[in-house]
């Protein structure tokens, strides 16, 4: 019998990424989303199209999918009940939301089938997931529920690029991504034996992993987009951005700069090899011309982008607590706070927006404090 995967979340990474890994596997999809009209094209067609964007550009075409309303409460507790695994890839905001129908869809399976086992793939680009999905279902499943037993919280680290793509209007299930196809998985998080799937890399030590994501991936993509629109801001392209010598020269500067605050953190996990052939792939995969990946995409949406816990603000403070080098990363915040990069339709994103207002009417120190819980910022150690 063929096994089933349910993803919530039909965006980029669920269609273009695990649900393509898993397809190719032989596995049903069966994806969750609030879009009722996605999920309407997803059970007509059944299939669609992953367009790979490289030097040698493919298709890749993936079948056997099918789509569920998120609305639709009993039948998606239905799916969960009768899954063989899950995956998430809603969003921070969004995971909150899912708890609920997830936790029902949990009791409906230990009924229906007492003592199975369900692993969740939290594919999240955020720090500690499985953390944080832990105290949400505790929150909200009775407290005889063997959580801990009955549900594997897999941790992931995200380093596949599925930029926009303008389709046809009757083309809304064609995604675009780049040729890198591994998805770093939490080897201790499984309760169930893991899924024989090509692309799936399962690591010990999976908290440095995901810090390795946002500390060199993350934070190099952002670093590129504001310190490149800082000088070029008439360019579109991250690509573009790439050609200037200058700019490439200190992005990979911050990304090494960086790179030495996580290996602060996770000692022995990594080499110094290791991470610079790491931060050289990431530069080449991010001048990938055929992606399309534009300046707008990779640095707007400031107050998540700058928030404390995301990808340049817990590379700086890390290095200072740890008495590390941050200027280079100083130098990308000071960047950021001047980005006002628009979109294909000339305006900027609209939160944005809000994030310049109370910059001008707060000033730079106290929005440091307030948005990215950073005390007045210090002298750099040199």
């Amino acid at each position: 019998m063929k096994k089933k995967i349910v993803i919530f979340g039909a965006g980029k990474i669920g269609r273009s990424f695990i649900g393509q890994l898993f397809s190719r596997a032989g596995y049903e999809i069966v994806f969750v989303d609030m879009d009722a009209r996605l999920i309407g094209e997803l059970n007509r067609q059944r299939s669609y199209k992953v367009l790979i964007c490289d030097t040698n550009p493919e298709t890749i075409i993936v079948e056997n999918v099918r789509g569920v309303q998120a609305r639709d409460t009993a039948s998606v507790t239905e799916e969960i009940a009768a899954a063989d695994i899950l995956a998430v890839s809603v969003g921070k905001n969004g995971l909150p939301h899912l708890v609920p129908v997830l936790s029902e869809g949990l009791l409906k399976r230990e009924h229906a089938y007492p003592g199975r086992a369900l692993d969740i793939i939290l594919a999240e680009n955020m720090r500690n997931a499985d953390v944080f999905f832990h105290n949400e279902l505790v929150r909200r499943l009775p407290a005889a529920y063997p959580l801990d037993e009955r549900v594997g919280l897999v941790e992931t680290s995200i380093g596949k690029m599925a930029p926009l793509i303008v389709n046809p209007d009757d083309d809304i299930l064609t995604v675009s991504a780049e040729a890198y196809n591994t998805l770093i998985v939490n080897k201790e998080g499984f309760k169930n034996p893991i899924p024989l799937v090509d692309g799936l890399d399962a690591k010990e030590n999976m908290k440095a992993w995901v810090d390795r994501k946002l500390f060199i991936h993350n934070f190099g993509h952002a670093a590129v987009a504001y310190l490149g629109y800082k000088v070029h801001p008439d360019h579109v392209y991250i690509w573009e951005m790439l050609e200037y010598q200058a700019v490439k020269r200190i992005v990979k500067q911050a990304m090494q700069q960086s790179a030495a605050v996580l290996q602060a953190i996770h000692p022995g996990v990594f080499t110094d090899a290791h991470l610079q052939d790491h931060i050289d792939d990431l530069l080449r995969r991010f001048a990938n011309r055929s992606l399309g990946d534009t300046i707008f995409r990779v640095g707007c949406d400031l107050y998540r982008k700058l928030a404390p816990d995301d990808r340049i603000i817990t590379p700086l403070t890390n290095a200072y607590h740890h008495q590390l080098p941050y200027n280079l990363i100083q130098q990308v915040l000071l960047a950021a706070l001047q980005f006002r990069c628009t979109g294909p339709d000339g305006k900027m994103f609209p939160s944005d927006i809000d994030f310049h207002n109370e910059l001008k009417k707060e000033g730079e120190r106290k929005l440091l404090q307030r948005v990215c819980g950073l005390k007045p910022l210090l002298n750099p150690p040199q």
